[in-house]
């Protein structure tokens, strides 16, 4: 077969599983009563089907982890292109910090636990194998697989398989662990809380759209230029991650590692310069400077949902259970005392956060911090099906301000790598105790701006 038809026959399969999928969730009852996303079961079809279990249907794995790798940057940029419109609510700063503490208590569990392997059991392992639980967990398969496969570049073993693997079980986590969670929590009176509608203030993300904002006949389809955006975005991105590495490779051993990093974090920057980009275009609009055409919103959540998508199903399809074998105990140990006190810090904090809504919260962030987004909005539907809570906007817009908490916790996962490679195990200390100090400080100031004062 022509390689040009490689990718495509990949994008055929996935299509393949999906549709499968799609048919599976909604000809069977269970299926269809279960929160568990349609890509997922995609993604589960096509581990079984795949060359690792029945061999049924051939396809590479090393190909289908690029493409989570660029999914995830598409989705990420077109999600920060779109439009909003954010009423001031100190609950969505308090969710970003949630969120980032989340991560923490996650990174502390899973760095302390394979520290303590890697001393008694695992010597040949590498201890930051850990900090996987918190990019797999907290922030999904593409962020894992993506800095996993940077370590492995440097070095580490294995790296992207197992951040996709963790991000599985994350997945499980967040449906079956959570559907459980969610029936035992509202049989406890505890969390049965009303509030009257008149007191509930309503802090709404507003999304704009202009009744004309979809032209029915263009000189450029309307698609087309959203999908052109992210491409420019993109571009500017990888011109960056070339500039950088061209710039830090020379630094030693430290830059070389930094720059490997940073390509691992490629999402994120496509993010700020799509952030960036709408920053400008709305400073352009505010004086009355139009550009032939904006952003869609409608058509860039479209596109980032395509995107996320096929990312979940390919991310699991890539799974390759061979090479998970040696790390097998140890990701199973890491990830049950993970969900478990990930879970128990949720039930513990959320409430003291957000006292007129307990429940959809615990749900939402627990779904989010296991799942993705979407696992968590379905858990809140569950107990919150008219989204009259402000559950939606803690997790939605709690994501964007998470990025600015969150910055010191990408800062530190530099740190145990470059212990790795130039043989210094204090870094690991070193690592530990700056994730166990800003859990402290971020806890600290989450609970003193919510004392005696609700959200």
């Amino acid at each position: 077969m022509n390689e040009s038809w490689l990718f495509i026959i990949d994008f055929i399969l996935l299509s393949f599983f999906i549709i499968i999928a799609t048919v599976l969730k909604t000809r069977i009852p269970i299926l269809r009563k279960m929160i568990i996303p349609t890509s997922m079961i995609a993604g589960f079809i096509g581990l079984i089907m795949g060359p690792e279990i029945l061999g049924w249907v051939q396809f590479n794995i090393e190909r289908l982890g690029d493409l989570v790798y660029h999914l995830m940057a598409v989705g990420f940029i077109s999600l920060s292109l779109k439009k909003r419109e954010v009423k001031n609510s100190p609950g969505i700063l308090n969710s970003g910090m949630l969120i980032v503490s989340t991560y923490l208590i996650q990174g502390i569990i899973g760095f302390g636990l394979f520290l303590g392997m890697v001393s008694l059991f695992y010597p040949d392992f590498f201890p930051g194998i850990g900090l996987l639980l918190p990019l797999g967990f907290g922030q999904g398969p593409g962020q894992a697989y993506s800095i996993g496969s940077q370590w492995e570049a440097l070095g580490v073993m294995g790296g992207g398989n197992l951040g996709l693997t963790i991000a599985g079980i994350g997945f499980i986590w967040a449906t079956v662990i959570g559907i459980i969670l969610m029936n035992f929590l509202t049989r406890s009176k505890k969390f049965q809380q009303e509030i009257p509608s008149e007191k509930r203030n309503r802090n709404q993300v507003i999304e704009k759209s202009e009744p004309d904002e979809i032209p029915l006949s263009d000189a450029i389809d309307k698609l087309t230029y959203q999908i052109a955006l992210i491409g420019l975005i993109y571009l500017i991105t990888y011109v960056t991650l070339i500039g950088l590495e061209h710039v830090l490779t020379p630094l030693g051993t430290f830059g070389e590692t930094l720059a490997q990093l940073l390509i691992g974090f490629h999402f994120l920057i496509g993010s700020l310069y799509a952030m960036l980009f709408r920053f400008l275009l709305n400073k352009l609009q505010h004086h009355n400077i139009l550009m032939e055409h904006s952003p869609n919103n409608f058509l860039l959540q479209r596109i980032s949902g395509f995107s996320f998508d096929y990312m979940i199903a390919a991310s699991i399809a890539a799974i390759s259970i061979y090479a998970l074998q040696e790390y097998l105990i140890p990701v199973l140990i890491l990830t049950t005392i993970g969900g478990l006190l990930t879970a128990l810090f949720i039930i513990w904090i959320t409430p003291r956060i957000f006292p007129e809504d307990p429940l959809p919260n615990i749900l939402g962030f627990f779904g989010m911090q296991t799942g993705t987004i979407s696992t968590g909005m379905a858990l809140v539907k569950s107990v919150d099906p008219e989204f009259k809570t402000n559950t939606t906007d803690n997790l939605v817009m709690g994501g964007a301000t998470a990025m600015m908490f969150g910055f010191p916790l990408l800062l530190l996962l530099n740190v145990p790598v470059v212990g790795y490679i130039e043989n210094q195990p204090v870094m690991y200390v070193y690592t530990l105790l700056g994730l166990c100090c800003y859990f402290v400080i971020l806890v600290g100031l989450l609970l003193y701006r919510t004392k005696n004062k609700g959200q």
